[in-house]
């Protein structure tokens, strides 16, 4: 069981719930247009509590079945940001995708390089993987920071990667190697 754990004071690090949609929505409505370029184009939907109860259903089911590992970053009941392992990969790879964003009033906080130094943690002891792997857009400067501020190295890039913001756009690859136990060590 992966626990909670604090990465400030005031916010706390925890596996999400279905609970958390309302806030999970204001969130989104108030980050919107901070986090447009770096998403994907949403639907009205997602930035409702139904739309975020729809994610939260399929995010939990993945959860439980093994392949994501999705967080949130709360302060009391506010959600400020949220990190997520999707895709995990047992067996020789033993790798998993990272994603993370951070409110729009909780950025410069150090929160994302907090929360993602916290999951490597937690991918290396608790869930024995072996890699991380993540990208960000190629203008991402600040992403790239908090990337490269935890560990992870610069293994590529991507023309054409991800459909991002109403276009197909060129992404820096990234990785971070957690150790080099032997798979199932």
């Amino acid at each position: 069981m992966i626990e909670p754990r604090l990465l400030t004071p005031e916010v706390e690090l925890r596996i999400a719930t279905l609970d958390d949609a309302p806030a999970l929505a204001d969130a989104q409505i108030l980050s919107r247009e901070h986090l447009r370029r770096w998403e994907p184009v949403r639907t009205e939907k997602w930035f409702t509590t139904a739309g975020q109860v729809e994610r939260m259903n399929y995010q939990l089911e993945r959860y439980k079945n093994g392949h994501v590992v999705p967080w949130v970053l709360a302060s009391g009941s506010r959600i400020v940001g949220a990190i997520t392992l999707s895709d995990l990969v047992p067996g020789p790879f033993r790798s998993a995708s990272l994603g993370y964003w951070v409110s729009v009033d909780s950025i410069g906080q150090g929160l994302a390089t907090r929360a993602v130094e916290a999951v490597a943690e937690i991918a290396d002891t608790q869930l024995k993987l072996h890699r991380i792997e993540a990208s960000t857009l190629t203008g991402n400067v600040a992403s790239q920071r908090v990337l490269e501020r935890t560990g992870f190295q610069q293994i590529g890039m991507a023309p054409t990667y991800l459909h991002i913001d109403g276009h197909w756009q060129d992404c820096n690859l990234y990785q971070r190697i957690l150790n080099n136990r032997e798979p199932g060590a």
